[in-house]
């Protein structure tokens, strides 16, 4: 039986580290968080992005004020600016304020902003205390969970990171209010994946309330956030540093990453992965562990949330040379993760180049 809706705080326990994502309405107990998680009479640098900063830095730095000296950085927003100079600019923003071991980062903002912010924190000093508080749905239910920090390099996505837990996640479902369009679908894109991979009943149930869902019905959205929360939560829990169970949730990321590193980042991570994911249902029927039936009506819910499910147009090639070039491929042998049936995925190790091209050939449409 799923437990995708028990409560509205979720613990990360990875064995050496364990955490709390706390899922609320508002800002109103950042502060006490903050206190709980013993990061109070220290400097707090509130780390955003130029279109963040002019919806909730405000209303957050009011929240700490009490808390210690806050201080805020701001970097221009988008993918493009995820990458080492704009992590170089940070760092001589702490020097120049005085930043010590004892300073906290804040990364308020989407997946971007917890990425970077993130590592820069785990690199300065050999690493200073982080708070994730993500305002994207692909922030708070996919980026901000499970430790992964880091930057782009040479076109190449996440290339240069490391493994970094925050001391706690602040999740307030009601910025999901103020995403710009297209930001809400990215997000559901990563929503799915979690129930095609883990977990059945919570999948029914992003079916059944799908309509609710694309209205940001808030009863409906915590419910959704904290369920997709939960299901990473204990894949984290298992396998901090992916050398297992945790590279599940890659499915669809390998066709994905390709395909967003080609559009050079004009096309959403989210958008990205769903064209991912229908390659890796494509690949899933084919292999007969899913009914076309099924397929299609997943690759229907993600076109539902307005997510693309094929790239026409985008050479065949340049996307396998690409996926050959992921952090997942030993020796130009893909790894791919497949359905075993709907909410159980597997790691397919060495998978044929005749296979990958077949899920290249459906996405592009040949």
């Amino acid at each position: 039986m799923s437990d995708f809706r028990k409560g509205t705080s979720v613990r990360v326990d990875t064995g050496s580290y364990s955490y709390t994502i706390h899922i609320e309405n508002n800002f109103n107990n950042l502060a006490e968080v903050f206190k709980a998680a013993g990061l109070t009479s220290r400097k707090i640098c509130v780390i955003t992005d130029s279109r963040i900063k002019n919806v909730y830095l405000n209303e957050v730095t009011k929240r700490l004020e009490n808390l210690g000296e806050v201080i805020h950085y701001a970097f221009p927003e988008g993918e493009k600016n995820k990458n080492l100079s704009v992590v170089q600019d940070m760092y001589k923003f702490f020097v120049e304020n005085n930043m010590d071991r004892k300073s906290v980062v804040a990364a308020l903002g989407g997946g971007v902003t917890g990425d970077i912010a993130g590592f820069a924190a785990a690199t300065y000093m050999r690493g200073i205390s982080f708070v994730q508080l993500p305002t994207s749905l692909l922030a708070q239910v996919d980026s901000s969970v499970g430790g992964k920090v880091g930057v782009d390099f040479m076109d190449n996505k996440n290339m240069v990171g490391a493994f970094y837990q925050p001391e706690f996640v602040y999740i307030n479902t009601n910025t999901l209010n103020t995403l710009p369009p297209g930001q809400f679908a990215s997000g559901m894109g990563e929503v799915i994946k979690h129930g095609l991979i883990q977990d059945k009943e919570y999948l029914d149930y992003i079916w059944d309330n799908r309509e609710s869902a694309r209205g940001l019905d808030e009863n409906i959205m915590a419910q959704i956030v904290a369920g997709s929360c939960r299901i990473k939560a204990k894949v984290v829990s298992a396998d901090e540093k992916e050398q297992g169970l945790r590279a599940i949730l890659n499915f669809g990321h390998t066709f994905g990453h390709a395909v967003e590193s080609l559009s050079g980042f004009s096309l959403s991570h989210g958008a990205s992965v769903a064209i991912g994911v229908s390659a890796a249902l494509h690949l899933s029927e084919t292999r007969g562990s899913i009914s076309r039936e099924e397929a299609e009506k997943f690759r229907e819910l993600l076109e539902f949330f307005d997510l693309p499910v094929r790239c026409p147009g985008y050479d065949r090639q340049a996307i396998y040379d690409f996926m050959t070039r992921d952090k997942k491929t030993k020796n130009n042998e893909i790894t791919l993760i497949l359905l075993n049936k709907i909410g159980e995925a597997s790691i397919c190790s060495k998978v044929p180049r005749q296979e990958i091209f077949e899920g290249i050939h459906y996405i592009i449409g040949e």
